[in-house]
């Protein structure tokens, strides 16, 4: 099953993909590699999760988070590559949280990105991962999400 089907079947639509604050790109080829931007976990043009975790934010809503933000990555990589099929592996996933003072579950919250990258590309999926814990984020969203992707030659 291709990738981008396995998207169809868990019923995820790529949205057009965000345009980042400043004058960045929502992601950028390089060699063999596409990295996404942080993207925050925009749906509709609005941030749907705002707050800090540990305080505003409960967890599950910050795992979701994590997840719409990794679906943002996926079309501002879509939008580099033309496909998604031209991935070869996904090398890295970083999630910032927007964390409270004492939360100490960022890992498990980034894991709302890792586990979407899983469940579409399978092994090619499998990523080192990085989840930090930071006192603010734009527009107070309670997550941030970069994916770096090795492109197939």
């Amino acid at each position: 099953m291709s990738f981008e089907d396995k998207l169809t079947e868990l019923g995820i639509t790529l949205p057009d993909p965000p345009k980042p604050e400043g004058t960045s790109l929502p992601a950028m080829r390089v060699g063999s590699y596409v990295y996404a931007t942080g993207h925050l976990p925009l749906a509709g043009g609005e941030v749907k999760f705002q707050g800090k975790l540990g305080r505003e934010v409960p967890f599950e809503e910050g795992y979701e988070a994590a997840k719409v933000s990794a679906i943002n990555c996926l079309a501002a990589i879509k939008s580099v590559l033309g496909s998604l099929e031209s991935v070869e592996q996904v090398v890295k996933v970083v999630g910032y949280v927007n964390s409270a003072p004492g939360f100490v579950e960022q890992t498990k919250v980034v894991s709302g990105a890792s586990d979407l990258v899983d469940k579409v590309f399978g092994s090619a999926g499998e990523a080192a991962c990085s989840a930090v814990g930071v006192a603010e984020l734009p527009v107070n969203s309670a997550v941030q999400v970069e994916l770096i992707v090795k492109v197939k030659q």
